[in-house]
């Protein structure tokens, strides 16, 4: 019995690009297939049905039909726009980051529900959530353990010895924390506190409800922060062009600039060259 021409899916739109005179090329992470490619044509028109259902870091119920390249948009109805996280610059580029870490970690048609809903769960808290660097840290965590890069956090990624509650080392190609006495002759090895030692265990095993309720220092929240970037550089093998702009979202802060205006290329990445920067 032949395959069915068209299709149903639950998606969030991780990418978009033009295509010839009004089309979409969409990247797509859907429930039912994982990541797909697919064309959404005349959705840049004015009036288009499929428009704004179809915009970045959204969650839609989609209809499509099986193409010869691409499968093809026929239909689109929005689930949650997730209004809040794109009214706000930071928790936007938090938003783009965690579709840029899942567009590069996956590969097409490979299903993972565990990763849809985990995708799904973050975008919600950082529209609503006080404390999105939290969510950040939480997806990054939980992604790499769905996709086989679990971090060792309880014994040491060297010699096996269980962790004492003391500062240990984070070392990226080891897959984990090394016990202060291996990570004496070793290179590339990041400090890792006892205070983030501790945070990466609780949220490594706990509900993303749980660690949201953790509430950290700044000094502490930086450090989790280039340990899990130092961790997914080197999973990738090159940095993410979200961690560029997040980079500078915090030099402006940091030097009383404000960011007021940025916007998303066709690429769905942040357009860095829009941005206008108040002196």
């Amino acid at each position: 019995m032949p395959a069915p021409r068209s299709y149903r899916a639950e998606a969030l739109v991780l990418k978009h690009k033009e295509f010839g005179e009004a089309d979409k090329v969409l990247t797509l992470y859907t429930l039912e297939y994982g990541k797909i490619r697919a064309v959404a044509k005349g959705a840049r028109r004015p009036g288009s049905k499929l428009g704004g259902h179809l915009d970045l870091l959204t969650h839609s119920q989609l209809f499509l039909a099986h193409g010869r390249n691409l499968d093809i948009v026929t239909q689109a109805q929005t689930i949650d726009a997730f209004l809040n996280l794109k009214s706000d610059l930071d928790r936007l580029s938090y938003g783009l980051y965690v579709a840029e870490l899942v567009d590069c970690f996956t590969e097409e048609r490979m299903e993972s529900r565990a990763v849809f809903d985990l995708t799904l769960n973050t975008l919600r808290y950082l529209a609503d959530s006080s404390f999105p660097n939290t969510a950040l840290r939480y997806f990054e965590l939980h992604l790499v353990h769905h996709l086989g890069y679990r971090p060792e956090l309880h014994s040491c990624a060297s010699c096996g010895a269980p962790l004492r509650p003391v500062a240990n080392f984070f070392h990226p190609v080891s897959g984990g924390v090394l016990c202060p006495e291996c990570a004496v002759n070793v290179t590339q090895v990041r400090p890792l506190s006892l205070n983030a030692f501790k945070v990466l265990r609780l949220w490594q095993s706990c509900s993303f409800d749980d660690a949201c309720r953790v509430r950290v220092s700044g000094e502490l929240a930086s450090e989790l922060e280039m340990v899990m970037r130092s961790y997914m550089k080197y999973l990738l093998e090159r940095d993410l062009k979200a961690t560029a702009w997040l980079d500078r979202l915090k030099r402006d802060r940091l030097f009383g600039c404000s960011t007021r205006s940025a916007g998303v290329d066709s690429g769905g990445t942040l357009d860095y060259n829009s941005a206008s920067i108040g002196r």
